[in-house]
Formats: structure tokens, C-alpha cells, sequence
């Protein structure tokens, strides 16, 4: 079941949120910040033991981490691609970034997870076909079958509340 809200993602009750996040880890602007500070240090302490694991994340992978004070249990970091016109694997980046979480999340048991909507904030990717990669890959996804059960679409904006309606429809 996919479900569509106007909401804070940081205020989700979900198994997992998604957080789109920097290669860094370290939180930054826009969602991932709202997601570190709301989630307290426990997110960073996570953070900083991936990263002296493997050296951060890449674009269109996931690591997951605690949810910290969130009222989910686990935080699911994906990097999304920044957008250059299109030329550079963006879509297919983009659509990784999804399975990946999905994936993630499906390992650790989760039956519900929330999506931001990655990459269209700073990173600019137009709402518009970022929305349709993201439901055609949770639409894939799920038609396989497994355990989630609920994937939440959380926009922030009026305008990408109404371009993940469009592309569901």
C-alpha cells in the first residue's frame, strides 16, 4: 500500500524514515538536518561509525542507523543525485536511491517505511519526474512481494504532494 501525505517526515510514525542525505553523513540542510536534530545525537554516533566503516555513502546507496528520539525505530540514509540536466545517470541514481532504502528496510524487518522526496530540494532535481521515478520504483518494488507492507510518500510542499499524486494516478 502506498500512501501519500503533506507532512514533517520527522513526525512519521513508520518502522524506518528516510532521510536524504549527504555523502557525508554528518547532516546538513533541509530534511537531513530536520532529521538529525530531531533525532538527537544517537543518529550521529551511528553516522560517524559507518563512516569510519566504510568511508560514508554513496549516491544511490543506504545505510541505516537508529531512529534515536524519532518515533521510528530506524533511519534509512540515502544519498541522492544532484541535477545536471540528466546526462549523468540521475534517473537511474535517483530510482537506486528507493530500492536501496526498500531493501534496507525489508532486512531489518520493517513492515512500514516514509520517503522525503529525495533529491528535490537542493540537489534540483525537477519534482515532476523525480515523483514518477519514485513511484515506479516502490510500485516495482512492492509488485515483487515481501515484508513491507506500507510505504508513506511524505512531501514537504504543496507541489510535490501534487506531482507524486499525478504520477500514482
Amino acid at each position: 500500500m502506498i500512501e501519500v501525505l503533506k507532512a514533517d517526515i520527522t513526525k512519521v510514525h513508520a518502522d524506518a524514515i528516510v532521510n536524504a542525505a549527504n555523502s557525508s553523513l554528518m547532516g546538513g540542510g533541509g530534511v537531513d538536518g530536520a532529521i538529525h536534530r530531531a533525532g538527537g545525537p544517537a543518529i550521529q554516533e551511528d553516522c560517524r561509525k559507518i563512516v569510519a566503516k566504510q568511508g560514508g555513502c554513496k549516491t544511490g546507496e543506504a545505510v541505516i542507523t537508529t531512529a534515536g528520539k524519532l518515533p521510528a525505530k530506524f533511519v534509512i540514509h540515502t544519498v541522492g543525485p544532484v541535477w545536471n540536466g540528466g546526462q549523468k545517470q540521475e534517473a537511474e541514481k535517483l530510482r537506486s536511491c528507493y530500492l536501496n532504502a526498500l531493501k534496507l528496510a525489508e532486512e531489518n524487518n520493517c513492515s512500514s517505511i516514509a520517503f522525503p522526496n529525495i533529491s528535490t530540494g537542493i540537489y534540483g532535481y525537477p519534482k515532476k519526474e523525480a515523483a514518477q521515478i519514485a513511484v515506479n520504483a516502490v510500485t516495482d518494488f512492492l509488485s515483487a512481494g515481501n515484508t513491507i507492507k506500507k510505504v508513506l510518500l511524505i512531501c514537504f510542499d504543496a507541489e510535490n504532494e501534487a506531482a507524486i499524486k499525478a504520477a500514482l494516478s
